[in-house]
């Protein structure tokens, strides 16, 4: 009697013991995959959003359509100024569509590297955001200069300026264009535009192309300073979508951290996700 009972309790724990080493071998296999996760592998889907939605292209059309609203709008009242008014704008997601760069690097399964940037700045291939070449042409059609406040580097003015020359936008030259010198924050350049002219809009996909309330804030305090400067856009800023990539990603989701590993970046990502 004895003997009958113990053999299916041997065998059953011998069960237990398999089930056991199957679940723990999919458990290190699962860590296994996700840390050989493809380092651009979570941009894909942002990427063909860019470059297939119709949304996109919808959202791009109607920022500078509301751009174009509220230029009419000041226009009306330009004796409010006492120096000549300027717009000032981003370049990159803002005016000129760098999503072939994201794509070599999900085909290259690279993070960014100065040296993949710079080849891509020097093809000078980069296409107009929809709606973007239109509104600027017809701000210097009323007679508004346009600043390009860019954080490409100095060293690549001659490349950017070919491109923007090239595709027709407006006061491309060495004047109109400021790009990166010694600090990646815009303000100091804003400043400078400030001396001479009444700057009535901003136009950017990134928050520091609006103001220096941004730089270096964590997601909740970027957050929190959107809902406070809430009446400023759509009226004095004019943002574009970018959900590729941007402080939003480096600063806000990943900390300003610039050394996790890619499965850290991974982890950080799902952690930050939020569910029910």
């Amino acid at each position: 009697m004895k003997k009958s009972i113990l053999i299916p309790f041997v065998t059953f724990l011998m069960l237990i013991g398999c089930k056991s080493q199957i679940a723990q071998t999919e458990h290190q296999s699962l860590r296994i995959e996700k840390a050989d996760i493809p380092i651009r592998e979570y941009t894909i889907q942002a990427v063909l959003w860019q470059q297939q939605a119709a949304e996109y292209r919808a959202l791009s059309y109607q920022a500078f359509n509301l751009a174009q609203m509220q230029l009419n709008t000041i226009l009306d009242r330009k004796t409010d100024y006492k120096k000549p008014i300027a717009i000032v704008t981003d370049i990159d997601e803002t005016v000129l569509d760098n999503s072939p760069y994201s794509g070599k690097q999900i085909e290259l399964d690279e993070a960014y590297s100065t040296l993949r940037w710079t080849e891509w700045v020097e093809e000078k291939k980069a296409n107009a955001i929809p709606g973007a070449l239109d509104f600027f042409n017809y701000a210097k059609s009323k007679g508004v200069d346009v600043f390009y406040i860019s954080n490409r580097s100095t060293n690549q003015k001659k490349e950017t300026i070919e491109n923007l020359q090239s595709i027709g936008f407006p006061f491309a030259d060495q004047t109109h264009v400021l790009l990166k010198d010694t600090t990646s924050e815009k303000n100091l350049r804003r400043l400078r535009v400030q001396k001479d002219y009444d700057i009535v809009l901003l136009i950017g996909d990134n928050l520091s192309d609006f103001s220096e309330i941004f730089e270096n804030r964590s997601s909740i305090q970027r957050n929190r300073s959107v809902d406070s400067l809430k009446a400023f856009f759509g009226k004095k800023f004019i943002v574009l979508p970018n959900p590729i990539y941007g402080d939003w990603e480096t600063k806000g989701v990943l900390e300003g951290e610039y050394n996790w590993t890619n499965f850290q970046k991974d982890s950080i990502r799902h952690q930050k996700i939020k569910s029910y």
